[in-house]
């Protein structure tokens, strides 16, 4: 070819921009020159002009802008490190879905098909259903986390976990107060991490069932968790220990204080308060923690005395405390009716708790401010006395069960005088539920009828049903892990969690009572895409059986304007995907 021919007809479209803009910007030419001579539209040639002026002010713009294209599709991964590590964590026998949030944090935009292609290249099976513990001991991958900061809500989108679902409970924060609460007591912040952010951090990783012991790396990588508490990922391990040091008893009791009122002021809690005792293990150094009964284990040891007051008609959790010892636990009741301020105690009209939990002399001293229900200590007189009565003696009771059933019992309803008591008690004795020996159940309440005084004092064991959610969903008695936490604080975030797990079932008819682990893997336990926009945040579930009654649930708070979220809307959408 011609040289002259050669620059006169450019060959491509890359020699034809330069030699346009050549001739424009170099050779002095009129724009409408220019487009004529090399074929563009007046308009195209401006634009075409102003992307090049643009450029310039980029570093190498000759290169960024006089480039081919090559034919076909990018490839995604040129190094090969994205496949390297999609294959890595295949072989820890992690899920797409979990492979494509843990990519999502390590910054690579990879989509989920994208994944399968790989692991499928490879040779890879599908993975055989498995239980949660499994996927937890199998998913322990050792890759390093991005450091934790406060999310700038800048727009984007990412993939979360199981967990994601804890978002739903966001609006509950906000719809009692509960966040603006968090900011007010005394608990530290960092210097990277706000107050509210700190708490609701541990607070999540207390919601979403996390065995801390086990899987220490991949809540790190959820950045559906790190949104729930508005940061970009949860902190890691040692942030958690040196976090809670900093926190004294004081400020968890005003805590829970502060949440009480919150319940009080919005007619959660009902007259009465279910109270019980529980042993927290301690598995380091047992030479200062006292011996204590713990019921899951059958048998005495090294733990930390811990006491639980529970509502047993919503189920919250009113009161904790961990500071107990043997020769301050029978005032433990008189200590609890302290915690109450003022307006409270007059909402608060019967506290129920077994044998074991004080003495006849401080339920005297109970006994001038509230009604109390509990049960007597069967000596073997006791018994002779009562197998003595005459049968006219007893009266038959229908007394209503869970579900609306109804169970005859025989009760003998009398006045008995205690000593250590100094006065009249009244001692209602049971036979016919199912013992040998008869239940003796005893009130300064002379007034209340018998069935209702029995039903009353049977919901106890609602609290013992709590206290076992305490350990089995949200790990009580796993605290000393490779996460050190302080105890008392631990109670704390895990009484902050049962509760908005209960205000959040509240919305969920035919659940309400159900206990926190199946509220957990029914409704929050999810997977699915979050993406950030200007004025709204978009959570898209993958479809799950109970999807339409938490999207239900939820459309209270579609107009809400989420506080910690930079006053942006929080949107619960069903993917189409599963």
């Amino acid at each position: 070819m011609d040289p002259e021919k050669f620059f006169s007809i450019p060959q491509n479209s890359v020699q034809k921009q330069y030699e346009a803009l050549r001739s424009f910007f170099l050779e002095g030419k009129s724009a409408e020159d220019v487009a004529a001579q090399f074929g563009y539209k007046k308009s195209s040639f401006y634009s075409l002009s102003r992307d090049f002026r643009k450029r310039l002010n980029e570093e190498n713009p000759a290169h960024s802008f006089f480039q081919s294209g090559s034919a076909g599709r990018h490839p995604k991964d040129e190094s090969g490190e994205i496949d390297e590590l999609i294959l890595k964590l295949r072989k820890r026998y992690l899920s797409v879905s979990d492979i494509k949030a843990i990519l999502d944090v390590q910054e690579h935009k990879v989509s989920e098909a994208y994944i399968y292609q790989v692991i499928k290249k490879d040779g890879f099976s599908r993975l055989p259903r498995r239980s949660k513990l499994i996927k937890q001991r199998d998913g322990i991958v050792k890759i390093e986390a991005p450091k934790s900061v406060m999310i700038d809500f800048s727009k984007g989108s990412f993939s979360g976990q199981n967990s994601l679902g804890i978002l739903c409970l966001i609006p509950y924060l906000q719809k009692h107060g509960i966040d603006r609460l968090i900011e007010n007591p005394a608990y530290p912040e960092t210097q990277a991490i706000n107050k509210l952010s700190s708490i609701l951090a541990f607070t999540g990783l207390k919601l979403s069932n996390v065995r801390r012991y086990t899987a220490d790396d991949l809540w790190c990588m959820d950045r559906g968790l790190g949104l729930f508490a508005g940061l970009n990922v949860l902190p890691k391990t040692a942030w958690f220990s040196s976090y809670s040091h900093r926190i004294t008893s004081g400020m968890n009791r005003e805590f829970l204080k502060d949440l009480m009122s919150i319940y009080i002021k919005e007619g959660l809690l009902s007259d009465t308060v279910n109270i019980d005792f529980t042993t927290i293990p301690y598995w380091g150094d047992s030479s200062h923690p006292e011996n204590n009964w713990a019921g899951t284990r059958g048998k005495a040891l090294p733990g930390i005395l811990a006491v639980l007051a529970q509502d047993p008609d919503s189920g919250i959790i009113t009161y904790g405390d961990t500071t107990i010892r043997h020769d301050n636990k029978s005032d433990t009741a008189v200590e609890f009716l302290d915690f109450y301020q003022s307006d409270a105690k007059k909402d608060l009209k019967y506290l129920v708790f077994d044998s074991q939990f004080t003495t006849y002399g401080n339920l005297a001293k109970l006994g001038k401010d509230i009604k109390f229900v509990t049960i007597r200590r069967r000596g073997k007189k006791i018994v002779e006395e009562l197998e003595a009565k005459p049968a006219s003696a007893w009266k038959k009771v229908r007394v209503v069960m869970a579900g609306g059933k109804g169970r005859w019992i025989k009760i003998l309803d009398e006045l008995i005088f205690l000593k250590d008591y100094g006065g009249e008690l009244r001692q209602v004795a049971i036979t016919g539920h199912g013992k040998i020996k008869p239940a003796l159940i005893i009130t300064n309440d002379f007034e209340i009828n018998k069935a209702d005084l029995v039903r009353k004092y049977c919901r106890r064991w609602i609290v013992e049903k709590c206290i076992s959610e305490q350990i089995e969903f949200f790990h009580l008695n796993r605290v000393s892990s490779s996460m050190v936490i302080k105890v008392d604080f631990d109670l704390t975030m895990t009484i902050l969690a049962h509760n908005l797990l209960r205000l959040f079932a509240k919305d969920l008819p035919g659940f309400e009572h159900k206990a926190d682990a199946t509220i957990y893997e029914a409704f929050l336990s999810m997977n699915g895409d979050v993406e950030i926009k200007k004025e709204v945040v978009i959570v898209k579930f993958k479809k799950k059986r109970n999807l339409p009654i938490v999207l239900t649930a939820m459309e209270f708070c579609r107009k809400m304007k989420i506080n910690m979220f930079g006053k942006r809307k929080l949107v619960f959408q069903g993917a189409s995907t599963s």
